[in-house]
């Protein structure tokens, strides 16, 4: 994918999910989505090309950067806990989607039971959004 079409998809996907939210508190180069004032993504070009940067399971990052050369550690972020996708041949829409629907998932199942927009276990299965 092309960096604004990578960055296209993440934040279509995030913009459908329950109770995100777009700001730039870093700055207008960054947009940042967060659910319930939790960051689950964030979009730049700072290091010089479009990325996506997105929570992910320490197994799952290590797994995902072993298998797509665009997907590295996260950018200014702790890289046990954060992935980066940079344009390139080895991501394509139907995973920026479903990333992006993790970090989410990762970031509600963090939040009390009671703030939890979407049940995090069952939120985003492969049969489809539940709430």
């Amino acid at each position: 994918m092309k960096g604004r079409e990578l960055q296209d998809a993440a934040r279509e996907e995030a913009e459908e999910l329950p109770a995100s939210a777009m700001s730039h508190p870093f700055g207008p180069e960054y947009e940042v989505f967060k659910v319930k004032g939790k960051v689950f993504m964030l979009l730049t070009e700072v290091p010089g090309d479009p990325i996506v940067v997105l929570k992910a399971d320490p197994e799952d990052s290590t797994a995902l950067r072993e298998s797509h050369e665009d997907i590295t550690p996260g950018y200014h972020m702790n890289k046990t806990h954060w992935i980066t996708l940079q344009p390139g041949e080895t991501v394509d829409k139907r995973l920026v989607r479903e990333l992006v629907t993790d970090s989410y998932r990762l970031v509600v199942a963090g939040l009390p039971q009671a703030e939890q927009p979407v049940d995090p276990e069952t939120f985003g299965a492969t049969t489809g959004r539940q709430g």
